[in-house]
């Protein structure tokens, strides 16, 4: 989860962690309403129940039309749909359990640098590197033969410049190469630099 998610499902909590703005959540999925309907259904000030939809309109969580001198409301379920897609899934929820140590900064790398599955930024730090082309790397199967050129395509899956990554696996030793073929290095054949004692970069 990118920060911006992360703080985005703060806001959507914060938000609605108020008995009257659920309420009044509920009442917009049955149908459109105006401020003066709502604040009658929920017993309160017609300023108050502005207040609290001002607060959600912010999140988009509704959409607004005037009327007149009226106000009318209804749900944007087409935020609800994407937030549950995009960051209320069980796995970027997950992203946000604590790990320690090494495991936290390296999560830490891989959601600074990654989004949906694609890396918006290969790092310069070769440590930070390092984390990445791991990532990478668990995409491939052991045991099985890339020709360069179906290399190159699922490469571009995670970023255009999949040329680099190539040589990243290769000066990572996470994969081996002959007459443009490659394969992933099976642990047994030879651990991974480890992080921070990474081999020098190409020119």
């Amino acid at each position: 989860m990118s920060e911006e998610q992360f703080q985005q499902l703060l806001s959507f909590f914060k938000v609605l962690g108020n008995e009257s703005r659920l309420k009044i959540l509920g009442l917009l999925a049955t149908q459109e309403r105006s401020v003066g309907e709502l604040a009658a259904l929920l017993d309160l000030r017609e300023p108050t129940v502005s207040h609290h939809l001002a607060a959600m309109k912010e999140l988009h969580l509704v959409n607004m039309r005037a009327e007149g001198n009226n106000r009318i409301y209804w749900l944007n379920t087409k935020t609800l749909e994407t937030m549950s897609k995009d960051i209320l899934s069980q796995a970027k929820l997950a992203d946000i359990a604590p790990t320690e140590g090494a495991d936290r900064w390296e999560q830490k790398v891989l959601n600074t640098f990654m989004e949906n599955g694609r890396i918006t930024q290969i790092p310069s730090r070769r440590k930070k590197q390092l984390v990445i082309m791991q990532w990478v790397v668990d995409q491939f199967e052991y045991d099985v033969r890339y020709p360069e050129a179906e290399l190159n395509e699922r490469l571009k899956e995670f970023n255009e410049d999949f040329a680099s990554l190539r040589r990243y696996l290769i000066d990572y030793k996470l994969m081996a190469r002959e007459k443009n073929v490659y394969w992933r290095i099976a642990p047994h054949e030879g651990a991974a630099p480890q992080v921070g004692v990474a081999p020098e970069e190409a020119e």
